[in-house]
């Protein structure tokens, strides 16, 4: 079929498409008319190309939008079908994630990892007010960041030792925060962060935290990772999968993203589409212990690792 007779049979499908959709239109209101009659005066005076463009443009915004607009129709309580082939083919998921989990649990199995006695669910005075214990999470995640877990759990003795509720807080000047919290990463931004949520806490939250990733996440120094993590461990909520560096990097030697990931974040929204939800519970601790001990960012142990000879990036190890 030549160019021009392919073109032509294209133009008489999209007239067909325009007709029909005019055809459900309402009629012209009088109003509307004048508008109307001076825009076709100003087409009229247009080079024939431009005149194509003016008409051609939004009418292929409006096909575009065809269905799309079609879903605002469709009742709440049905869920809008997006891809056709959706409800019979699977969601992707790596074909060997079952049995690289239950190898990393058998690795992680004797607990001994820093992050097991030194994660942020670890940190907070078991004997402390729960307002104070949930803030006291929070902060251990805040301090967290960047930083070895051995250093924050220090960062949080001293603290405590001094005073680690929202008040306590308070009434330390930044330098006081800073010499408290050295030598954790950032530590002079992080002091900042630390008095200015510490204020929003006690002016927006009767001095607790926040109960949802949302209002958590417009904290100072508080990303998605920290969020889902406090939904965890302060209010036993399992709202997402914390994604962390380890979590991120392990994620990507494995093949557990469809496609190298650039950031945690966008780890955690593949990470969501497959996992089945009663294994994000634990993901974050496990999978943090297995890159703390062996899948180490620098000379990772690959060589006695279970998972090696299954391990797209294992394999690529001598």
């Amino acid at each position: 079929m030549s160019k021009k007779i392919a073109t032509k049979m294209a133009n008489i499908q999209t007239r067909s498409r325009i007709r029909k959709m005019l055809a459900g239109s309402p009629p012209l209101t009088e109003a509307a008319k004048p508008s109307l009659a001076a825009s076709s005066s100003i087409i009229g005076d247009m080079p024939k190309e431009k005149k194509a463009k003016m008409i051609v443009a939004p009418i292929e915004n409006m096909l575009k939008q065809e269905v799309v607009d079609v879903e605002d129709l469709v009742k709440k309580e049905e869920p809008a079908v997006v891809n056709p082939l959706a409800a019979v083919v699977p969601a992707w998921e790596p074909p060997l994630w079952r049995r690289h989990l239950e190898n990393i649990r058998l690795m992680r199995a004797t607990s001994d990892a820093p992050v097991d006695t030194m994660g942020c669910s670890e940190l907070a005075d078991i004997a402390a007010d729960p307002k104070v214990k949930r803030f006291q999470v929070l902060l251990s995640l805040m301090l967290s960041s960047q930083t070895k877990d051995q250093i924050t759990a220090a960062a949080m003795e001293r603290l405590k030792t001094s005073g680690c509720s929202i008040d306590d807080v308070l009434r330390y000047t930044e330098a006081q925060i800073e010499q408290m919290i050295t030598p954790v990463s950032f530590y002079k931004r992080k002091a900042i962060y630390i008095r200015k949520a510490a204020a929003i806490l006690k002016d927006r939250y009767d001095n607790d935290i926040p109960t949802t990733v949302e209002l958590l996440c417009e904290l100072p120094g508080v990303g998605p990772k920290m969020a889902h993590l406090v939904m965890q461990v302060a209010w036993g909520q399992v709202t997402g999968i914390a994604v962390d560096t380890h979590v991120h990097r392990i994620s990507n030697r494995l093949g557990w993203v469809p496609k190298p990931t650039k950031n945690p974040e966008h780890t955690r929204k593949y990470l969501e589409q497959w996992m089945p939800r009663e294994q994000w519970d634990d993901i974050n601790k496990l999978l943090v212990g297995f890159g703390q001990q062996t899948c180490r960012a620098v000379k990772p142990k690959c060589d006695w690792c279970l998972n090696k000879e299954i391990c797209p990036y294992g394999r690529t190890q001598k």
